[in-house]
């Protein structure tokens, strides 16, 4: 599974949809081992899951990063001449806020459960940022064929979200990685010394700090927004659009008046078909964003808000 798939956006729908495809494909290779050899199906008990397949390729944490430099010449060439719309100053993020979701993928409930947390603005290698974070951990039954426990951490310029350092630590299936990679669109800025130098756009931001820069987006003003964001990979251009005002959704945390965005990820100026991925934003002072959806090709998923302090 590559960690690419989540795109940008939305970090872990990608991870959970995938882990539920493999559980789903894992069930149904199982049952026609089953038919084909004449046995009934077998109850496992939860104790004793049946194998998992071999483990997926993780990224080596100790191989160098690919340069984005051609990527990123590339998404200029298509990116348009403009500068990036504001976002509204007058609603700053909230320090100390936890956002936690649950995730359906097809018809699945609760296979993992995502938290989005604002940690803190402090002072980062001489600059102001927010510290924006992400965990995910795949629960029963998903997990015992994909256990999975990520974190991802973002350190954004206040004004832009811009990203200045982005961090994946990872544990997925038994694999353990860890990757500390320091944006730098100039070359100037010296990384410090337990992270990498990765070289960006202007104005790119991480996912995370993509998703506190929606949020700010005032949609009665701007029908579409575009930028920039590289996911720990690869850098792509990634166009949010109203798609819905006003649309009421009922998610575990209770029932929102929201807008509806439509999120499209470029890769060299090509659309990635593989994936269609909205976010409802409430209509509260906020913004919260409520709910989660992504349609691909093997199943739906679903992450729905379910509470926030």
């Amino acid at each position: 599974m590559s960690l690419a798939k989540t795109s940008v956006g939305i970090v872990v729908i990608g991870v959970v949809a995938a882990g539920g495809y493999y559980w789903f494909h894992e069930r149904a290779a199982q049952a026609q081992r089953m038919a084909a050899s004449g046995a009934p199906p077998v109850a496992v008990a939860s104790a004793q899951p049946a194998p998992a397949a071999p483990p997926a390729n993780l990224p080596d944490a100790n191989a160098d990063i690919k340069s984005t430099r051609d990527a990123a010449a590339k998404a200029a060439a298509t990116a348009k001449a403009t500068a990036p719309p504001p976002v509204d100053a007058g609603l700053p993020l909230k320090s100390g806020e936890v956002l936690d979701f649950t995730a359906d993928v097809a018809k699945v409930s609760n296979v993992a459960d995502l938290r989005l947390q604002i940690a803190e603005k402090r002072n980062f290698l001489g600059r102001n940022a927010w510290h924006l974070q992400a965990f995910a951990h795949t629960q029963n039954p998903l997990r015992m064929v994909f256990e999975l426990d990520d974190q991802f951490d973002s350190y954004s310029d206040p004004g832009s979200m811009t990203s200045l350092q982005y961090e994946m630590h990872l544990s997925e299936r038994g694999q353990k990685v860890n990757s500390v990679q320091h944006l730098t669109s100039t070359g100037r800025d010296a990384a410090p010394p337990n992270a990498s130098q990765t070289h960006v756009l202007p104005g790119t931001r991480d996912p995370l700090g993509m998703m506190q820069y929606l949020r700010h987006v005032d949609w009665t003003k701007m029908h579409q927004v575009q930028g920039p964001v590289y996911d720990g990979h690869k850098l792509y251009d990634v166009r949010a659009s109203l798609a819905g005002s006003g649309q009421s959704v009922t998610v575990p945390a209770g029932t929102y008046s929201a807008d509806k965005v439509e999120i499209r990820v470029f890769d060299n100026g090509e659309e990635m078909k593989d994936a269609h991925f909205f976010v409802y934003f409430a209509r509260n002072d906020l913004r919260t964003p409520v709910l989660l959806e992504a349609e691909m090709p093997f199943a739906s998923a679903r992450v729905a808000l379910k509470s926030a302090h």
